[in-house]
């Protein structure tokens, strides 16, 4: 029988014992100093902005006069590519989830595909926003519209809703579609009415993440030419459009030349912030909502 030696055991457990501790600190500290980050950004927005806010700046027009611009067309337009994003994107991206998981046949190339939509997640956003300009704006000759802007933003975020419409169907018990198929049902009513209701809150939360990205992104914008000055309230797909994070990017461009422009740029990451809260708030509410039934 091998001797074991307490003191060497006592020493390798003090050792674990303070890597243990140096390691919980620092990533205490880390948390700690993101948190303090974000409340001074947070802190200097309201600050600068706040007082900015009122029913006419939220239902005016773009202006070069800083007294009297608003953010409606902003906001309008905001919206309307989300009426865009949000269906493409859920259904092309459960619809693809679904093949993957439950009729794709597991191999080479299913692994191929997978590890290929992983990797689009990670694609800097701008290169999104040149294949939005090559396909959507010169090749479809959709110019820059709100359907060229919501079908390139949809890229952006396709590959996130696949993930996690992947992750969870994954999640639901193999016992719950046994059952159903011992029923008598068919793979489509099992999909139908056990597993994507099963699957439903984690889908969701990955479509909120996905949308809330979606929402603030300005580099694809940027690069398929979205203007974001005097242009009317865009009042369809069709229509030429600027978005709220747009406005945030130019009118801190021009801080640099009129000072107020600051402020109005504060102003309208306030809203947007608040734009955010909501939307994710009526999703969460959705999203529990059907986690307290399945």
């Amino acid at each position: 029988m091998k001797y074991v030696d307490a003191e060497q055991v006592k020493k390798r457990m003090n050792g674990r014992i303070i890597k243990n501790t140096i390691f919980k600190s620092s990533f205490l500290i880390a948390t700690l100093f993101g948190l303090v980050v974000l409340t001074i950004l947070i802190y200097r927005v309201f600050a600068d902005g706040i007082s900015w806010i009122n029913w006419d700046f939220i239902s005016g027009k773009l202006s070069t006069d800083a007294n009297r611009a608003g953010i409606m067309g902003a906001i309008l337009g905001t919206f309307w590519v989300m009426a865009v994003v949000a269906p493409v994107t859920m259904i092309i991206g459960i619809g693809t989830a679904i093949y993957l998981e439950l009729y794709a046949k597991k191999g080479r190339l299913q692994a191929f595909i997978q590890t290929n939509i992983a990797n689009l997640a990670g694609v800097p956003s701008i290169v999104y926003g040149i294949l939005g300009l090559t396909i959507f704006v010169r090749a479809m000759d959709f110019g820059n519209i709100v359907l060229a802007g919501g079908f390139t933003l949809s890229l952006l975020v396709l590959p996130i809703v696949i993930v996690a419409a992947q992750e969870a169907i994954r999640s639901v018990p193999s016992h719950l579609s046994e059952a159903s198929y011992g029923m008598g049902a068919t793979k489509w009513q099992t999909i139908k009415n056990i597993i994507l209701p099963a699957a439903l809150p984690g889908i969701l939360t990955g479509a909120i993440l996905a949308l809330s990205r979606a929402i603030g992104e300005t580099a694809p914008l940027t690069v398929i030419g979205i203007p974001a000055l005097l242009i009317p309230f865009p009042g369809g797909i069709w229509d030429k459009f600027t978005a709220l994070p747009m406005q945030i990017y130019y009118w801190t461009l021009d801080s640099s030349l009129v000072e107020e422009y600051a402020n109005l740029a504060a102003a309208t990451i306030v809203v947007l912030l608040l734009l955010l809260f909501l939307l994710n708030s009526a999703a969460i509410i959705i999203r529990n909502k059907f986690q307290h039934r399945f």
